[in-house]
């Protein structure tokens, strides 16, 4: 299989795709990812992992295949990126205590002018979790740079109830939809 370029420095993201077998580079994606008001979350994650897409192909050319992803987390209509600092976190995880959540992951590929924009929803159900737990696990400094304030494979495992949908979404790549998109749009099978 041939080495894909990866527009981000996530250790999620590499994690996963090395789970997976994908052989990959990374390219970081210096991109703006200033959020765009008034559109929904999936047009939000989708229009940030193209940015990041343009970002890198400018760099790279497009004779490669380049994944970019952009993930959020979402309540009631409020869309929750990274916490600013600890009282964002705070302000975050007592939002989604005690109910249902979504998590977007917007994937952006391209190869040979070829471009597949597309995301994925996974929906997660938090316990309620009271202030002193919450305090002590951004004491922990997990919530540092994850989407929604929680890492669902790490620590924040022990406040997730249920969820339906993909768990590597969750994480921050949607393995199983990248692997279709490889697949289907650009002949590229994982299994040889």
């Amino acid at each position: 299989m041939e080495t894909i370029i990866l527009a981000s420095k996530s250790p999620r993201r590499k994690e996963i795709l090395q789970h997976a077998g994908i052989p990959f580079e990374v390219v970081s994606a210096d991109a703006d990812e200033t959020p765009v008001k008034s559109v929904t979350a999936a047009e939000l994650t989708m229009g940030l992992a193209q940015r990041k897409l343009r970002a890198v192909l400018d760099r790279t050319g497009d004779e490669r295949l380049v994944l970019a992803a952009d993930t959020v987390v979402c309540r009631n209509g409020e869309v929750f990126g990274k916490p600013k600092d600890a009282e964002d976190a705070e302000r975050m995880l007592s939002l989604l205590s005690d109910g249902w959540h979504e998590v977007y992951t917007g994937i952006a590929m391209q190869k040979n002018g070829k471009l597949v924009i597309d995301y994925a929803v996974t929906h997660v159900r938090m316990r309620k979790i009271g202030k002193a737990e919450i305090k002590a696990y951004i004491a922990s400094g997990e919530p540092n740079d994850k989407a929604g304030a929680y890492a669902i494979q790490d620590l924040g495992s022990i406040f997730i109830e249920r969820l339906d949908g993909d768990f590597h979404n969750v994480v921050g790549l949607p393995i199983c939809l990248v692997v279709e998109h490889l697949y289907d749009d650009f002949g590229i099978s994982v299994l040889g």
